[in-house]
């Protein structure tokens, strides 16, 4: 048996509609699955007037099955002459028995009186109408409409609702509306009401209706379309784009038009910006990226007079380009300093004062962050002291002057990208121009990081300023909200930290713009150590979505490295280091050399030698002295996995002194030496991570 089930309506919001499609799929196979109800395949249509879902090789009938009914407790239920208390007559009487036929249920909890039901299966048919009900009235839908006196509830107003097994229709009453066979076909192509023969035919008459039900189908042709139409220039679609212009078109028609040479003189991001958000056209790029002078637009309708429909679509979208060189040419009658100056009235946050407040705080740490990478020894350090810390004060004093432009202002989205095109045309220095688009870099989760060093500096000052800042004043994120971006700004952080490979500490940059703060900051401390703790925290959302394992991270965790760069070189040690043949052995044990140093009274630094008594001891003593001599160069290089793999030879002598030696000893001394040899044990690993916090 195939089943069809369609909801037709007026056209849904186009950003919901796949979202629509792929929860009212999910619910649909949740309900069967808990009715024990089988099928084949389901395929799910979804287009700008229906939802619909074909359902092939269903079960016609649920299968029967035994049902245990659980009662009280054996001992409440018989008296001591086992009698039937009035518990267990209660109970055979609901189900309308007698206590003769019950039967005992043994669980791990004790004995229990119950019975078992035979229970028929039913229609498949019978139960499907409550299925699609339920399914719609799971949708996340965030705001429900009614429509006219009808009391029903949804996204939009219903207008016929199908539901069929294979040619029959099953009657039953969704969403309000009487189920039937009939469906509507594109609404200007195919207006007339279409009768539906059978539920496998349902694809292919819609197709013969100007209507590509498949969203999935219709998002390739119009793909294949863009690309035809582009010619060997690069098409901009965004996937969010894509998938709103496929919820907008039954029959997409891709058209090419244009627009004047002229507009090219304007930042390409803004162009692109008004033609993507208002227009839903795919730009065209070159092979460099230069945007050319056409775009790609999805037409509903096969016009027999397509000129027409072309330049329909190049007259309206003219004007908000002609509104964007406006606002360009407008911005350029000043430099971008004046822009900068105007910032002192604007507020960043009430307690903590204006834009410029912040800017001139950006400012300071930025310099500090230069100056310090130029002093310290690492790979790139060359990079750096090819710039001055008077470039990054003066990149972040420019940083947020594109916020009052009217360019920003049109266009929000474009902030840091019109600085940076406004500082350039102001004849600022590149490094400078470049590190306002920079200081925004990564946007989100994957993005690329700052390429050049103002950039970098710029970008860590400016978070690591506002969370400092937001703490401060004691708004931190609590649960879901997290109107700063608080959490996104930390991994942006650690990111740039870690990637560019630069030895900086958190602590350092976080003392540095706690000062910047002076009084503004109430509890400066505390501040530092919340802050701390919370950026720390995002290493183990950053690792286990690499795939590393979280006791990994907890390990090093445990011994709290400063640097972001010195954690992930430490958690990539201890990840290869899981797969080693002692790792597990030797997480144990240092788990037991853990507890039994915890709950030590006191514990020395140094080991008599002449106090060996044991043979065990004596050879983990040798082992240790060993290890001592061959990790001290690896541990200078910070070459963690090659520590970890020199301490495995570990595993063999402490094994052998737990199976041979008692640390408690009644001898005061011995135990003393004893406890001494495995802190330094416990200190050789610690210099690496906890590694007695793997699970295996």
């Amino acid at each position: 048996m195939n089943i069809l089930f369609e909801l037709g309506t007026e056209e849904f919001p186009p950003k919901n509609l796949k979202t629509l499609r792929d929860s009212l799929t999910d619910s649909v196979k949740n309900e069967l699955a808990a009715l024990g109800i089988g099928y084949e395949k389901i395929q799910a249509f979804a287009a700008p007037r229906r939802l619909a879902l074909h359902i092939t090789g269903i079960d016609e009938k649920q299968a029967d099955r035994r049902e245990q009914k659980r009662g009280p407790a054996i001992k409440a239920c018989f008296d001591a002459d086992g009698n039937p208390t009035k518990a267990a007559q209660g109970f055979a009487q609901g189900l309308g028995v007698a206590v003769s036929e019950l039967i005992t249920i043994s669980t791990d909890k004790g004995d229990y009186i119950g019975y078992e039901v035979d229970i028929k299966g039913q229609a498949v048919s019978e139960l499907l109408p409550n299925v699609f009900q339920k399914a719609l009235d799971n949708l996340p839908i965030a705001k429900r409409m009614r429509s006219g006196a009808s009391k029903d509830e949804f996204v939009r107003p219903v207008k016929w609702v199908v539901l069929m097994a294979d040619a029959a229709v099953i009657p039953a009453v969704i969403q309000g509306k009487t189920t039937g066979n009939q469906t509507l076909g594109h609404r200007f192509h195919a207006p007339e009401a279409i009768t539906i023969t059978h539920a496998d035919d349902y694809e292919t008459l819609l197709k013969s209706a100007y209507v590509i039900a498949d969203f999935d189908a219709r998002q390739q042709s119009i793909t294949e379309q863009v690309h035809a139409l582009a010619d060997g220039a690069t098409p901009i679609m965004p996937s969010d784009l894509l998938d709103e212009v496929t919820a907008l078109v039954d029959y997409p028609v891709a058209l090419k038009a244009g627009f004047e040479d002229k507009f090219l003189a304007v930042p390409q991001e803004a162009l692109i910006s008004t033609m993507q958000a208002d227009q839903k056209y795919f730009c065209l790029t070159d092979k460099d990226g230069k945007l050319l002078p056409n775009f790609i637009f999805v037409s509903n309708i096969d016009s027999k007079d397509k000129a027409q429909v072309i330049a329909g679509n190049e007259k309206v979208v003219r004007p908000r380009l002609a509104d964007a060189e406006f606002f360009f040419l407008q911005d350029q009658k000043q430099p971008l300093q004046a822009f900068a100056d105007t910032l002192k009235t604007r507020v960043f946050q009430e307690k903590l004062g204006t834009i410029w407040d912040k800017s001139e705080r950006i400012a300071k740490l930025a310099a500090f962050i230069t100056t310090r990478l130029q002093a310290t020894e690492f790979a790139n350090r060359a990079a750096w002291q090819a710039v001055s810390a008077d470039d990054a004060v003066r990149a972040s004093l420019l940083a947020k002057a594109d916020l009052a432009t009217t360019m920003v202002g049109e266009f929000p989205e474009l902030q840091g990208i019109a600085g940076t095109y406004y500082a350039h045309k102001s004849g600022e220095k590149a490094c400078v121009a470049d590190a306002i688009f920079e200081q925004y870099l990564p946007k989100f989760s994957g993005d690329v990081l700052p390429a050049t060093p103002i950039g970098t500096a710029l970008a860590i000052a400016d978070r690591v300023d506002t969370l400092v800042g937001i703490f401060g004043i004691g708004q931190a994120p609590s649960g879901s909200k997290d109107p700063f971006s608080l959490r996104r700004a930390s991994i942006g952080v650690l990111r740039i930290l870690i990637e560019n490979k630069l030895p900086l500490g958190i602590d350092e940059l976080l003392q540095e713009a706690l000062t910047s703060y002076g009084d503004k900051i109430a509890n400066p401390s505390d501040t530092l150590a919340q802050v701390r703790e919370f950026i720390n925290s995002r290493y183990r959302a950053m690792y286990t979505e690499q795939g590393v394992a979280v006791d990994s991270i907890v390990a090093v965790q445990a011994v709290n490295p400063a640097q972001p760069l010195d954690f992930d070189e430490r958690v990539r040690a201890v990840q290869a280091f899981r797969a080693a043949p002692q790792a597990q052995i030797l997480a144990e044990n240092n788990k037991r050399v853990a507890n039994i140093l915890a709950k030590a009274d006191s514990v020395g630094d140094d080991v008599s030698e002449n106090l060996l008594a044991e043979a065990a001891e004596k050879s983990l003593y040798e082992a240790v002295q060993t290890a001592k001599q061959t990790v001290a160069p690896l541990q200078k290089q910070a070459d963690y996995q090659g520590v970890l793999s020199a301490l495995s030879a570990l595993a063999a002598p402490l094994t052998d002194f737990f199976d041979n030696v008692m640390v408690n000893a009644d001898d005061a001394a011995l135990k003393a030496n004893r406890l001494a040899l495995l802190a330094q044990v416990r200190a050789l690993f610690l210099s690496v991570a906890d590694i007695g916090e793997l699970q295996g």
